[in-house]
């Protein structure tokens, strides 16, 4: 079995936690797996599928995420893809987007040429404490409330599903 790039990009490090995780998943299924900030993947030729998060802010993709998934689209090699957005912070963990929306929309359209195999959103971690002043600010009018809402079963799950994909 090829191994399998997780790349993800963090500004806080709770996608950071999430990507190691699905890795860990990975690698207990017995699939060989490299763990990669997204900003230091340059070379995606040894890597026979990828799995790419991002954390969301304000309804985006960080920089490093949205440059690694255009690099994806740009090397037609018909490697399988997953795709995860990391962000709400409350009950659900489809409230990242407008509207139930996975990606954000200035990304859908090169996520769709991938034809990933799926696409997850994950709840984050509000930390009051790691945020700058302009997102207290809109944290706080927001009413938002800091935790660590990340659901570990159902990133586990996600993640034993890429397993058993790339084993059939």
């Amino acid at each position: 079995m090829e191994q399998v790039l997780v790349a993800y990009a963090s500004k806080y490090g709770a996608t950071a936690g999430i990507a190691e995780r699905i890795a860990k998943v990975l690698r207990e299924a017995g699939v060989p797996t490299a763990v990669i900030p997204a900003r230091q993947v340059r070379d995606l030729s040894p890597y026979g599928a990828v799995v790419l998060g991002s954390g969301a802010y304000m309804f985006h993709w960080l920089k490093d995420a949205s440059r690694l998934l255009k690099s994806l689209a740009a090397e037609p090699s018909g490697r399988p893809v997953w795709l995860f957005t990391s962000g709400p912070t409350g009950q659900s963990d489809t409230d990242a987007f407008p509207e139930g929306v996975k990606l954000p929309k200035g990304l859908l359209a090169i996520a769709d040429g991938l034809h990933p195999r799926d696409v997850a959103v994950f709840a984050g971690v509000l930390d009051m404490t790691k945020l700058n002043r302009f997102e207290r600010f809109v944290m706080t009018k927001m009413k938002a409330v800091p935790g660590d809402y990340r659901n570990w079963d159902t990133i586990d799950a996600w993640a034993r599903g890429i397993a058993e994909a790339l084993s059939a």
